[in-house]
């Protein structure tokens, strides 16, 4: 209670927060002559032994984790009929506290604090843990803003396969509780990446994306359920935010970040990317309407440039429109250009797809419709993997496009804002392969036009062999003539 003294030291002055299986106090080392935090265990479960070895747990776990982000353990013991661990007093409040105090978070500060909730995660794992119970009730915000990841209560060793929670007991919080988690199966570095996708999720919409009557209901909507679109709660989000979230929120975990370094890294490079965002106003088809719609990058001015004169045209009239909106027909979106044959019917192309022979999932396959929209600020893409090019793991990797039908092309030109990948094109009949070379291999520029040898197919691949320095390419457009 209030007022005790435990072990002697650790006067406690102020209940923070109170639990199914300890409370939390604020406390007074009355030895080093500071704040401290005390977790200790409800005295019900002191003769349950199963209860007080998943405490002394995670002490032992916590303690290994000596991190910027990672909340101190200072002490732990057992004493006056307690079983405790202090820990380093967070002066603050915690992240479910502040998205219901301040609504839906920034874009750059959902980014800032997730990639230190990632980062301290990642050190976790590095170090042999799973948290598996990854929640903003459990991100505490220090002073100066910064997050600070605690309880690691239900944390269990990567190397375990006998303990006190077994395969089979559902741990967590359901509305961030894994799809694995929900059904029982062995948690993994992967089940923490979901979590933490719920948790951006949260901080970018205010919400939770399953809600429900009970924890079983939320816990099988995390199996069975997509979540709502983050740009129909957000249309100001950059879609490589929306898409890294989405990725983390796969129901196999084969289909998440391969790590969460990885999801960390890929949340640096959508910091990085946030100065070429301009998500106030876009432009589609030649006139100027409001966001929803993909957001456009500063950084591509240049590139805006046609579309801009279309409007020009459109206020002095006459001629001028017909020349412009001619001009438009060959790159806008459903007229990408025509195939050969002397007066056959102009070829649509559409992103469907990655090609991928080994046949390891992709979600960057969703992203391949935007390489035809017309719309250059929108991109498909593909990161690495591994060094040199995509290491040992892939030959290469490639964006799939459908012609309608089978057709010759004479040329297909690549526009990138991640110049310096090596691609070739290739064509076949079936979107799956196999496909054969069309053109010969270049380095793509900003804008690059392959000349095919003229085969005949319904399918044709931008097959990238090497990725540029950066470790990405994006195609914003594909386009034959």
């Amino acid at each position: 209670m209030v007022g005790d003294v435990i072990a002697g030291r650790y006067e406690l002055e102020q209940l923070v927060d109170q639990g199914g299986m300890s409370s939390v106090y604020r406390g007074r080392d009355r030895l080093l002559e500071r704040n401290v935090a005390l977790k200790v265990l409800h005295p019900h479960f002191l003769d349950d032994a199963e209860y007080v070895e998943r405490f002394r747990r995670e002490a032992r776990a916590a303690a290994q984790l000596s991190h910027p982000h990672i909340v101190t353990v200072i002490d732990r013991g057992s004493a006056d009929g307690n079983q405790f661990i202090v820990f380093e007093y967070v002066d603050g409040e915690n992240l479910k506290q502040l998205v219901e105090r301040a609504g839906p978070l920034s874009v750059e500060r959902t980014l800032e604090l997730g990639i230190e909730i990632a980062d301290a995660l990642a050190f976790a794992h590095a170090h042999g843990l799973v948290h598996r119970d990854v929640k903003p009730q459990n991100v505490l915000i220090d002073a100066a803003g910064s997050a600070k990841v605690t309880d690691f209560g239900i944390a269990r060793s990567l190397d375990v396969e006998r303990g006190v929670t077994q395969t089979g007991t559902v741990l967590g919080t359901s509305n961030y509780l894994s799809p694995e988690q929900a059904e029982g199966r062995p948690v993994t570095p992967a089940s923490d990446i979901y979590s933490l996708g719920v948790v951006l999720y949260e901080m970018l919409t205010g919400e939770v994306p399953f809600r429900g009557d009970n924890l079983v209901v939320v816990a099988m909507k995390h199996v069975t359920e997509t979540p709502p679109s983050l740009r129909l709660h957000r249309p100001d989000l950059p879609p490589r935010l929306a898409r890294a979230v989405e990725r983390a929120l796969e129901k196999d975990p084969a289909r998440r970040f391969p790590s969460m370094d990885a999801f960390a890294n890929e949340l640096r490079r959508c910091r990085d990317d946030l100065g070429g965002f301009d998500a106030d106003r876009t432009v589609v088809r030649g006139a100027p309407v409001a966001v929803p719609g993909p957001v456009r990058r500063k950084t591509r001015l240049g590139r805006r440039l046609p579309v801009m004169l279309a409007l020009a045209g459109l206020v002095l009239g006459g001629a001028v429109v017909a020349a412009v909106l001619l001009s438009r027909s060959t790159s806008g979106q459903g007229s990408h250009g025509g195939a050969s044959g002397g007066g056959s019917a102009p070829v649509t192309l559409r992103g469907v797809g990655n090609y991928d022979p080994t046949g390891s999932p992709d979600t960057h396959a969703s992203t391949a419709s935007a390489a035809t929209d017309g719309n250059p600020s929108t991109d498909w893409y593909t990161q690495i993997y591994a060094t040199p090019a995509f290491g040992n793991l892939k030959p290469g990797l490639g964006l799939v496009l459908d012609a309608g039908r089978a057709a010759k092309l004479k040329t297909l030109t690549v526009s990138t804002p991640t110049p310096g990948f090596v691609a070739q094109i290739r064509s076949g009949n079936s979107p799956s392969g196999p496909f054969t070379g069309d053109s010969s291999t270049q380095t793509v520029g900003s804008s690059t036009t392959f000349s095919l040898h003229g085969q005949t197919a319904q399918y044709y691949v931008v097959w990238i062999t090497r990725l540029p320095s950066g470790g990405k390419a994006e195609i914003s457009e594909v386009t034959t003539g």
